[in-house]
């Protein structure tokens, strides 16, 4: 049976809690969501909600939001939300078996965490300049 785009294209929402650092944590999640594989579109409706438009097979919203909870963002723990990010998680997870996608697959997971990085300050990044990172 051939599955037709709009069947495995999801729109979701994605929600975070307010006591957190970052007061734009959905704003700061879609910079570091909008280059990974699978995600189609990606932007902050509010600064605590977060739209996303992504393929199911590439990647999955459990593989999205656990990613993001280990980058340190805090989803909302409501429970209307907590039921359907289960419901959500049960359907996918169903979906990519029916056609043939492994758990194995989180090479778009690790691109978050990537970018992640690469956005940090941090002391382990060289601010010279690329010519001259060979010379003491």
């Amino acid at each position: 049976m051939e599955l037709d785009d709009s069947d495995v294209i999801k729109h979701r929402e994605i929600v975070f809690t307010e006591l957190h650092p970052d007061p734009q944590q959905a704003q700061t999640a879609a910079s570091l969501l909008k280059e990974i594989d699978g995600v189609i579109e990606v932007f902050a409706e509010n600064r605590l909600q977060l739209r996303i438009r992504y393929h199911v097979l590439k990647i999955s919203l459990e593989q999205i939001e656990s990613a993001l909870t280990e980058c340190g963002f805090h989803l909302s723990s409501k429970l209307i939300y907590k039921i359907s990010r289960a419901l959500y998680y049960y359907t996918e997870e169903i979906e990519r078996a029916n056609n043939g996608c492994t758990e194995d697959d989180h090479n778009s997971t690790r691109k978050i965490f990537i970018n992640r990085y690469e956005h940090r300050t941090h002391g382990c990044s060289d601010t010279r300049p690329e010519h001259w990172r060979k010379y003491l």
